[in-house]
């Protein structure tokens, strides 16, 4: 299953959630696809470190809004499509699909004998029912707008039809699901729907008997990917088995141990020290990680990490205000001294190795370095202060909500608050919460104009399609909207409603260069208009054991397409973790 997920990066996570659409620069890839005797199966363990949290947030897949919980939940839930190791369309638990003439009738057909774990049939029926749930207000899925394009979505919205079901998603036999949308959406459809939590099935009658509890029962049902839950130590770590049920080839491993490890850093220690098969590597260690020629891999993640600001909270409702804070960060500076140069500084939305990114665009007020502009900054913070009616004494007090879950991201934040100081004049406060909580609350800041001022987070739209880095989070009505883009009276509200208007036109266009060309103009439009403050595209630099074989060359923990787990193996060659206590 592939996510749209928001993620806190010092030095990126780039697995499950964080799609990667290519090795980036020259990366080492170590050669971990051949040699050395397969282990016994007690040693047929993978223990993965989940970094940067004590817990993940859910397990329910409409409720998934972060990295560390699509993590574990792919592993679970199988969907509808999804996207294979080259990001091309593949069936999952569909075997073909197509749309109809007129555009936006799309049948999927499922494959023959498929079955939860408890060995009941997975039906039509029941991905139509996980759809539904998935719109219902009630659930509060956090992306649930992702799915705004079938037919019935704003009517439900608007409590006019109390379900989807016959409206936009009908189920007329056991292995056919039919998806109507609302308008021709032919050009990201199926790229909008690969991996969706939305077209998980799951049993209706497990789901409603135990309630927003139910994934505390999956011993019972529901789990159609190709790993079991074997055990849950809430703040330790998950423990999979795989699944016998699985449509899919099976995994050869015996056990998947996802371990939790708060503060980022902590893992790469407990990789040296033989605890785990794998690590991400903090900036400092880079160089000598580099040394360990047959363990080091590189990859540029399709990740943005930045800043963003609130529109409805004062002074952000300014957009000079909001270019002057953009252009203060010396974006360079960040990227070589806090992460040792594992990164590309970015005025980007859309990354590099996206087929939408646009290698002309420029950051805000036509500035075209990544060093930003100090003397510019300084003119606009001025420009927008008189124009809101602010003095040096009244400018209101700053403050930025952070999760400082690791060194590389205290410096940072550290540094991009002395820059702040030292070119605008404003020292900005920090509000240091949970990561789980910050995710949590996003929703909160919809048109909520007593929200945070300030996070800093970073963005993973988990398909290489530009709108999911564009309309996805900023459209009118988008519950991703947590910047209240387009949703506020300030001065430039009205270029920001024709930018949406923009979006909405170029979703639609079936003509693919023309296509790219409106998502290039939008994201301008969105980067001068300092949606957020993009920082920079990090790469995922990390190490494997010797002993672990068949990893794919775009995984960076785990495998990013559920049927590369049958590859996966531990070999009696090289250095391996003690396994012992999970046996």
């Amino acid at each position: 299953m592939r996510r749209r997920t928001y993620t806190l990066l010092s030095f990126a996570l780039c697995v499950l959630a964080l799609l990667v659409a290519a090795c980036g620069g020259n990366p080492t890839t170590p050669d971990n696809q051949t040699s050395g005797d397969k282990a016994p199966d007690n040693k047929q363990i993978y223990i993965y470190p989940e970094s940067g949290v004590e817990d993940i947030a859910t397990l329910d897949p409409a409720l998934v809004n972060d990295t560390a919980s699509a993590d574990s939940v792919g592993q679970l839930f199988a969907s509808l499509i999804t996207l294979n190791d080259d990001l091309k369309i593949v069936g999952d638990l569909a075997q073909d699909w197509s749309v109809g003439q007129d555009g936006v009738t799309w049948t999927f057909k499922l494959r023959d004998g498929l079955k939860y774990n408890n060995g009941k049939p997975i039906t039509a029926a029941d991905i139509a029912y996980s759809m539904d749930r998935y719109l219902q207000p009630a659930t509060k899925a956090p992306q649930a707008s992702s799915l705004d394009m079938i037919k019935g979505y704003d009517d439900l919205m608007k409590g006019k039809i109390k379900s989807i079901i016959g409206v936009g998603i009908m189920a007329p036999d056991p292995r056919t699901v039919v998806i109507v949308t609302s308008q021709d959406v032919s050009a990201y459809f199926l790229s909008n729907i690969a991996g969706h939590g939305g077209t998980v099935p799951l049993e209706k009658d497990l789901v409603e008997k135990y309630g927003n509890r139910w994934t505390e029962h999956l011993d019972e049902g529901n789990i159609s990917g190709p790993w079991l839950l074997h055990k849950y130590n809430r703040k330790v770590d998950i423990q999979f088995v795989p699944n016998p049920n699985y449509y899919g080839p099976k995994p050869q491993l015996k056990k998947l141990v996802i371990a939790f490890y708060k503060d980022r850093g902590v893992d790469y220690r407990a990789y040296q020290s033989g605890q785990l098969h794998t690590a991400t590597v903090p900036a400092p260690n880079i160089a000598k990680a580099r040394e360990q020629k047959n363990e080091f891999r590189q990859v540029l993640n399709q990740v943005i990490s930045y800043y963003s600001m609130n529109y409805l909270v004062k002074p952000f409702d300014n957009i000079k205000i909001r270019q002057a804070f953009a252009l203060a960060i010396n974006k360079d500076a960040l990227v070589h001294n806090v992460y040792r140069d594992n990164g590309i500084p970015t005025f980007h939305l859309v990354p590099q190795r996206n087929p939408g990114y646009n290698p002309d665009l420029t950051g805000p007020a036509g500035v075209t370095s990544t060093k930003g502009d100090p003397q510019k900054a300084k003119q606009l913070l001025e420009e927008g202060m008189k124009e809101a009616g602010y003095t040096r004494d009244t400018f209101p007090q700053i403050s930025m909500t952070v999760s400082k879950i690791s060194k590389d991201i205290d410096n940072e934040i550290a540094a991009v608050q002395q820059m702040w100081k030292d070119v605008l004049g404003i020292e900005v406060k920090l509000n240091v919460v949970d990561f789980n909580k910050l995710v949590a609350d996003l929703p909160s800041m919809i048109n909520n104009s007593k929200g945070p001022q300030m996070w800093r987070l970073a963005w993973s739209a988990g398909t290489p399609d530009p709108r999911y880095w564009t309309t996805f989070l900023w459209a009118k009505g988008s519950t991703s909207n947590y910047e209240n883009y387009g949703q506020n009276s300030s001065t430039t509200a009205k270029e920001q409603q024709a930018n949406q208007e923009a979006m909405a036109k170029a979703d639609v266009n079936r003509n693919s260069e023309e296509r790219l060309k409106q998502y290039h103009q939008i994201e301008q439009q969105l980067v001068n208009d300092v949606v957020w403050i993009p920082i920079y595209q990090p790469y995922s630099a990390v190490l494997f054991k010797p002993c672990v074989k068949g990893m794919p060359k775009e995984a960076t923990g785990l495998v990013p397409y559920s049927h590369d787990w049958s590859q996966v193996y531990i070999s009696n060659s090289g250095s391996c973790p003690n396994v012992s206590k999970y046996q």
